[in-house]
């Protein structure tokens, strides 16, 4: 039997759990692109970034995953393009020929065209994000000790987080509980001055896909660890150390977080009416690109309209992903039977946000829970949404000192020597 050859462009949430559906199967021939050789899980990077967990704690090698998996190949590059006529994917460094071809490259920060807010934000998308976001924020913190002027040392320990959904929430919080417990300690040389932490958003309310009750509990949090929140303030320009508003209002800063929204980037090769709105890809309710027989795309990067409970398009969440992935996977198994590709229905399973020690919220199906419980909760689901053991065992480790001493010993600040070639690419003629 002929093995059909599926490409995977992308191993965050879908494409990994695709693969791994699809491992030791017989029928395929699997092989995963990506331009990272390393899995991470993005919900935990800014605990990365805010120096609460190692980088590898989050990480894993998709060549080490692979190990024992008969079928599944990994290809280090970044697509470039799509020829859907000759079934085919160009990478920069080989051409890879496909029976099918799943999308799962997932989204980019959005910036909302505003050039100043891309060349001077401070990002949080990838490892690469969080690990120049620590290095960036503890440096801040190092010059303002060594400044006499206080305007300066006010900019310096000054950060604004833009968008009011899980991520920024998060990393605010995070940067509470540091002002709060550690920089005194670390900083001596501050005393009688913190982190001023700003919240910012263009909608009237944080956390705006959750329950009203969540949202109020979280915006009570965020204040109760001094972070002045800000709602209905739409950022519309960064220069010159100047967060400026729509309506004109401004904050001096030298450090501004972006997590205001995300987008999903062209695809050459992919005709631009098989997309919708930011760009995701219009998709079938099994998930197949429309217009395209053998290309399908999974999470963040397509727009379902065939769920009745969802008709807007499904939420951009590791849920999603994940059960999209895995029922394309078995619909895949049915390709030498007569039986028909089931199509998708997401099971919401909840959401749930953490603003600080025993400060969270969750809302699951039919009940709300919120502090010490929904902590737990938030710990328990995302120590166990991590792709290895190894990466639970060292979290949890972390997790716990940092629990009982409030503290952690990972604020590093390290600067990677930066060679004219990092990593020659080769051609494969």
């Amino acid at each position: 039997m002929k093995k059909r050859k599926i490409v995977v462009v992308g191993g965050g949430f879908a494409g990994v759990n695709f693969c791994q559906e699809l491992a030791n199967h017989q029928g395929f021939e699997v092989t995963l692109v990506d331009k990272n050789n390393y899995n991470f899980f993005p919900p935990l990077l800014y605990q990365v970034a805010t120096g609460f967990l190692e980088a590898s704690n989050i990480s894993y090698p998709f060549r080490k995953l692979f190990h024992h998996k008969s079928n599944l190949r990994f290809c280090l590059a970044t697509m470039n393009r799509i020829i859907p006529e000759t079934k085919q994917v160009v990478t920069d460094s080989c051409v890879l020929d496909y029976d099918e071809l799943i999308l799962a490259s997932g989204t980019v920060t959005n910036y909302f065209g505003m050039e100043n807010v891309k060349a001077h934000a401070v990002p949080m998308k990838t490892v690469e994000d969080a690990l120049a976001m620590r290095n960036h924020l503890l440096s801040k913190v190092e010059q303002a000790t060594k400044t006499k002027d206080p305007l300066i040392r006010e900019r310096l320990l000054t950060v604004v987080v833009a968008g009011a959904g899980p991520t920024g929430v998060e990393v605010s919080g995070m940067l509470a509980e540091m002002n709060k417990n550690i920089f005194k300690k670390d900083y001596p040389e501050l005393e009688g001055q913190s982190l001023k932490i700003y919240l910012v958003d263009a909608l009237p309310t944080v956390l705006a896909p959750m329950q009203e009750k969540s949202r109020m509990e979280t915006l009570g949090y965020l204040k109760e660890l001094g972070i002045e929140v800000l709602l209905n303030h739409m950022v519309k320009d960064y220069q010159n150390h100047q967060v400026l508003f729509a309506d004109d209002k401004t904050l001096r800063t030298e450090t501004l977080i972006w997590t205001s929204g995300v987008v999903v980037p062209p695809i050459e090769g992919i005709r631009s009416d098989a997309s919708g709105k930011g760009g995701r890809l219009l998709v079938s309710g099994i998930n197949q690109v429309n217009g395209y027989d053998h290309i399908y795309a999974l999470g963040d990067i397509c727009l379902m309209h065939d769920d009745p409970a969802f008709p807007n398009g499904h939420p951009q969440l590791a849920q999603v992903a994940i059960q999209q992935a895995e029922l394309l996977a078995k619909n895949m198994k049915k390709y030498d039977s007569d039986e028909e590709f089931k199509t998708f229905r997401y099971n919401d399973r909840g959401s749930m946000a953490i603003v600080g020690v025993n400060k969270a919220v969750a809302d699951l199906p039919k009940v709300h829970f919120k502090g010490f419980i929904a902590y737990f909760l938030w710990l328990f689901v995302h120590l166990f949404s991590l792709i290895q053991y190894r990466n639970q065992v060292k979290t949890f480790y972390n997790w716990m000192i940092a629990f009982v001493t409030r503290d952690q010993s990972l604020r590093f600040i390290m600067r990677p020597k930066v060679k004219t070639e990092e990593l020659e690419t080769y051609k494969v003629e």
